[in-house]
């Protein structure tokens, strides 16, 4: 099973958001940013990965916060696995995507997300209450 990566960035009350360009699969769609975990890596080094060649920066520690099966459809399922990000070295630039954009939480769902993210977006205030995000502190 293929294993995707997402990592949740937060900065004054907002989450950072990214847009896929118009030449990609599942075009103009909103999601978190991250990608596939490739061969030998741990979703933690993905998510690194990731966040350096899509935003520029060195992340920090990230905590697991959830993951779940998903399965679009005609294809085979994957295994979403959600990073909360506080801390990153360096400036956020945005490198690959059509837009970024930081966003209030409340406002999320007014964006057309990828349909693999809204399990998340539909327990948002569950998942991202702090009590829940303190047991999984991944290096």
């Amino acid at each position: 099973m293929t294993t995707v990566v997402a990592g949740i960035l937060e900065r004054d009350g907002t989450i950072l958001i990214c847009q896929r360009r118009a030449d990609q699969p599942h075009a103009l769609k909103w999601e978190f940013p991250g990608g596939k975990v490739e061969a030998g890596e741990t979703p933690a080094e993905a998510l690194a990965r990731e966040l350096r060649e899509e935003l520029g920066i060195d992340s920090g520690a990230a905590i697991e916060i959830t993951r779940y099966e998903y399965s679009y459809p005609g294809k085979a399922a994957i295994l979403l696995v959600f990073f909360r990000v506080a801390d990153w070295r360096g400036e956020i630039a945005n490198q690959i995507f059509e837009s970024i954009v930081w966003e209030t939480p409340e406002k999320l769902r007014e964006y057309d997300f990828l349909e693999g993210d809204r399990p998340l977006l539909d327990s948002w205030s569950e998942i991202m209450a702090p009590a829940n995000v303190t047991n999984a502190t991944v290096q």
